[in-house]
């Protein structure tokens, strides 16, 4: 080894340290960066998440509107349900639930007040998700939530996001979202922890998001992050429904009717009778729907009357009940998916998929393939007229 070599090996070897040292601290600057520029917006603690920030539910706010100029508060536990002995018997796994059923609207730690201030919306996609499920958010923006451009308005589009359960990953999985949401700009998310009982809170929150900051949309187009959508059959639908004046109380989707809630303990969608003791109002399956921005507003109103529910589905049912509104049933929205047998037409056919309008249950490597074969410029399909039935 050269004398020459040797002295480079020996610099290198001292200034390594140094090198390395300087990476850690800008990397440990640029996350404190994006951790302020959040907070300056949307302020937030971590004692305000263990305790449930919340903004008072009270019936003197007539207007929802007003809920955004209302200071945050503790929202604690209503601990005069336990004197009941229906709460007493009640399953453990709601009692949270129950506690803080009271607690409706939360601060806000993203948020994009001028998503809607560029020009008239005609049609607000709004994409429920989570935070570990990055992949599929990008598969739906290279897709179905793509921003663009139509005769009648823009399309927007925005991802529904809690906080990520308290762990080891939380922290790190809140950083990775702070920097998706700086590339993108299409993240809202609330303080509250995103959990299957805390749906229902999204939809609240989205309603009175709406409310405030894109108050004119024309339509909302509600759906899971692991839903295919046709957005041209979409757009068609709504051009139908707007040319034939059919569309002030438009709420169309996959409706179930005369449903009862389901009493098994294992099943996910249990729901004691202390809970509901009838049968479920119409409702749409929460994998897809299409609503007037007219609406969504009646909705915010409505339900201020109407006591949270675990479902978020059927919440949204019970609000549109109480507006004497029933959600109308389409049968190009498949929010219960479609049927997968081995030789089935559908795996082998994308016309299939042209006929549709959403489809549920896709992974994101399915819906950019199936995206990708539907908008080819050299599929010939037989037309049909199941958009505008």
């Amino acid at each position: 080894m050269t004398p020459w070599v040797r002295r480079r090996r020996l610099l290198w070897g001292a200034l390594k340290p140094v090198v390395s040292l300087t990476l850690i601290c800008a990397s440990v600057l640029m996350l404190h960066r994006l951790r302020l520029t959040v907070e300056k917006d949307a302020p937030s603690t971590t004692a305000a998440l263990r305790n449930f920030v919340a903004l008072p539910n009270t019936t003197a706010l007539r207007d929802p509107a007003d809920l955004r100029d209302t200071r945050v508060v503790t929202c604690t536990e209503n601990a005069s349900v336990h004197a009941h002995a229906w709460f007493r018997r009640l399953d453990a796994r709601f009692h949270q639930f129950v506690l803080r059923r009271h607690c409706r609207f939360f601060p806000l730690r993203i948020n994009h007040p001028e998503k809607c201030a560029r020009g008239p919306v005609h049609v607000l996609i709004v994409v429920k998700s989570v935070i570990e499920q990055h992949e599929r958010r990008e598969a739906v923006r290279q897709t179905w939530g793509r921003e663009h451009e139509t005769d009648s308005g823009s399309v927007r589009t925005v991802f529904l996001l809690g906080t990520a359960s308290t762990g080891k990953d939380a922290r790190n999985l809140q950083q990775l979202l702070l920097y998706e949401d700086r590339v993108h700009g299409d993240i809202l998310q609330w303080d509250f922890m995103d959990t299957f009982y805390n749906l229902t809170l999204k939809e609240l929150n989205f309603l009175q998001w709406f409310h405030t900051y894109c108050p004119s949309a024309h339509f909302i187009f509600k759906g899971d992050d692991d839903v295919y959508v046709n957005t041209r059959n979409l757009l068609q639908l709504v051009r139908y429904r707007t040319e034939e004046r059919r569309h002030e109380r438009l709420f169309v989707g996959d409706v179930i009717s005369r449903a009862a809630p389901i009493r098994n303990r294992q099943s996910k969608y249990f729901i004691p009778k202390e809970l509901h003791a009838g049968p479920y109002p119409p409702y749409a399956g929460g994998g897809g729907f299409l609503m007037s921005g007219p609406l969504a507003h009646l909705l915010l109103r409505a339900s201020d009357a109407v006591p949270l529910f675990p479902i978020d589905d059927v919440f949204l049912g019970m609000c549109l009940q109480r507006l004497g509104t029933a959600p109308e049933a389409h049968a190009a929205f498949r929010t219960f998916g479609v049927t997968r047998r081995r030789f089935s037409p559908m795996n082998r056919e994308p016309c299939f998929y042209t006929q549709l309008i959403v489809v549920h249950k896709l992974s994101a490597q399915e819906l950019l393939r199936m995206w990708n074969v539907t908008h080819n410029p050299g599929l010939v399909c037989a037309r049909s007229s199941v958009m505008t039935e």
